[in-house]
C-alpha cells in the first residue's frame, strides 16, 4: 500500500472534484462478451490480490488464536497499537519526504481531523470484533460479520454514487449463500454453534464491529482514490497509534504487566504485526482496482482458509460441505465481475511537493510583477 501510481486507477486529475457517477459498462449480449472480463489480466490481478489479503486475514486470526489458547495472552489493543505504530514509522517519513515538512503540517491542519475520524472507526472495528468472540457464539460471529457487506453496498451507492448492475447484486447473494453452506457444515460436523457466555452483548459488539468495518472500508476507499496511499496509511497509523494507545492505558494496563514475553510469544506478536501491515499495504491496491464491496466479499473465503489451517495444524476433520462453501464464495466473486464493476470517479488531488512549490512560485511571481513594472518605469 508506492501504491499511488498504479496505471489502472480510474482517477483523473483534470476532472471535477466532485464524485462522478460511474455506470457499469454493459457489453453486447453474447455469452462470450459477457464473460470476457473474467479472462483478463486485470480481473486476475483483482481476484488474486483479494485472496492474498484474505489469506493474510486468516493468518492474523490464527496468530491471535495461538496467543490466546497456547499462551493465555489476550491483548487486542496492545497488538493493534504495535501494528499502528509500525504503520506510522513506515509511512509518515515517506509522506514528509515526498511532500516536505511544511506541506505535511498543512495537511495535518486541514485534513487531520478527517483521518482521525477514519482511524477511530477502524480501531474500534478491530477492538469490538475481537471482544465479540469472548461473548457470542460462532454462529453469530459468522452471520453478523457479514453485515459489513450490505453496509459497504449501501454506503457505496449513497456516498460514492456507485450504480451496481444486477449481476453485482447476484454475486453478493451467492457469496452470502456460501456462508449458509459453511454454517450447515458446522452443524453436521457436530460443532457447538450456539454456546455463548453473553449472546446479547456479543451480538451487539459484533454488529457494531461489522458496521464500523463497512464504514471504514468505504471511507478509506474514497481517500485512497483521492489522496496518495502513503498519506492515508501514514495518517491511519498515526491516529490509530494514539487511539489504541489510549485503549491500552485504560483497558489493558492491569493485564499488560502480567503478560509473559517469551521467545515464542514475541515471535507470534512480530508475525501478527507483519501480516497485518501487509494487509494494510495491499488494501489501497484492491480499493483502487476494485471496491470496498469486493474487498469484503473476498474476505468471506478467510473462513475456509481458517479451516484449512486447522486441518493442517490441529488435525481438525473437514466436512464435505466446507469446500462447497468456498466454491460458492468464489462463484459469487466471478458473478460479481461478469460485467466490469461500477467504480466512482474521484479526482486525485496533488500528492507531491512539486505542486506546492509550483503554487508558491506562481504566487510569488504574481506578487513580484507590480514591483518589476515599477522598477522598469523608474529606469
Amino acid at each position: 500500500m508506492s501504491s499511488d501510481k498504479e496505471k489502472s486507477i480510474p482517477i483523473s486529475r483534470h476532472e471535477t472534484s466532485q464524485i462522478a457517477t460511474s455506470e457499469p459498462q454493459i457489453p453486447p449480449s453474447s455469452s462470450k462478451s459477457k464473460f470476457s472480463f473474467l479472462f483478463t489480466k486485470e480481473f486476475a490481478s483483482i481476484f488474486l490480490l483479494g485472496q492474498f489479503l484474505s489469506l493474510c486475514c486468516t493468518g492474523s486470526i490464527v496468530i491471535i488464536t495461538a496467543l490466546t489458547i497456547n499462551y493465555n495472552m489476550s491483548l487486542p489493543a496492545t497488538l493493534s497499537c504495535f501494528m499502528y505504530t509500525t504503520l506510522t514509522l513506515i509511512y509518515t517519513p515517506i509522506t514528509i519526504y515526498k511532500n516536505g515538512i511544511h506541506a505535511y503540517l498543512r495537511m495535518l491542519k486541514n485534513r487531520g481531523w478527517k483521518y482521525f475520524l477514519l482511524s477511530f472507526v477502524d480501531v474500534e472495528a478491530n477492538y469490538f470484533g475481537i471482544k465479540a468472540y469472548a461473548y457470542t457464539s460462532i454462529l453469530s460471529t459468522i452471520l453478523l460479520d457479514a453485515w459489513a457487506i450490505p453496509i459497504c453496498v449501501i454506503l457505496s451507492i449513497f456516498f460514492l454514487h456507485v450504480k451496481y448492475h444486477w449481476s453485482q447484486y447476484l454475486g453478493v447473494l451467492i457469496c452470502m449463500a456460501g456462508i449458509g453452506v459453511l454454517i450447515e457444515g458446522d452443524f453436521q460436523s457436530g460443532k457447538d454453534m450456539y454456546y455463548a457466555v453473553d449472546p446479547i452483548k456479543g451480538d451487539i459488539l459484533c454488529l457494531i464491529s461489522a458496521t464500523f468495518f463497512g464504514i471504514s472500508n468505504v471511507v478509506e476507499e474514497y481517500y485512497v482514490r483521492k489522496r496518495p496511499a502513503y498519506e492515508v496509511l501514514g495518517q491511519m497509523g498515526l491516529w490509530g497509534m494514539i487511539i489504541s494507545g489510549i485503549h491500552v492505558a485504560i483497558l489493558e494496563r492491569s493485564e499488560l504487566p502480567n503478560a509473559v514475553w517469551t521467545g515464542p510469544t514475541i515471535g507470534l506478536v512480530i508475525s501478527f504485526v507483519v501480516v497485518t501491515i501487509v494487509t494494510y499495504m495491499g488494501v489501497p491496491f484492491l480499493f483502487r482496482l476494485s471496491s470496498a464491496t469486493f474487498f469484503n466479499l473476498s474476505f468471506l473465503t478467510s473462513d475456509f482458509y481458517s479451516l484449512i489451517f486447522s486441518w493442517f495444524l490441529f488435525k481438525t476433520v473437514m466436512h464435505v460441505l466446507y469446500p462447497l462453501a468456498a466454491v460458492c464464495t468464489i462463484l459469487g466473486l466471478l458473478v460479481f465481475y461478469i460485467y466490469p464493476a461500477a467504480q466512482p470517479t474521484i479526482e486525485c488531488e496533488g500528492d507531491s511537493i512539486e505542486q506546492v512549490v509550483s503554487d508558491e512560485e506562481t504566487a510569488a511571481t504574481n506578487m513580484s510583477e507590480p514591483v518589476v513594472r515599477a522598477l522598469n518605469r523608474s529606469l
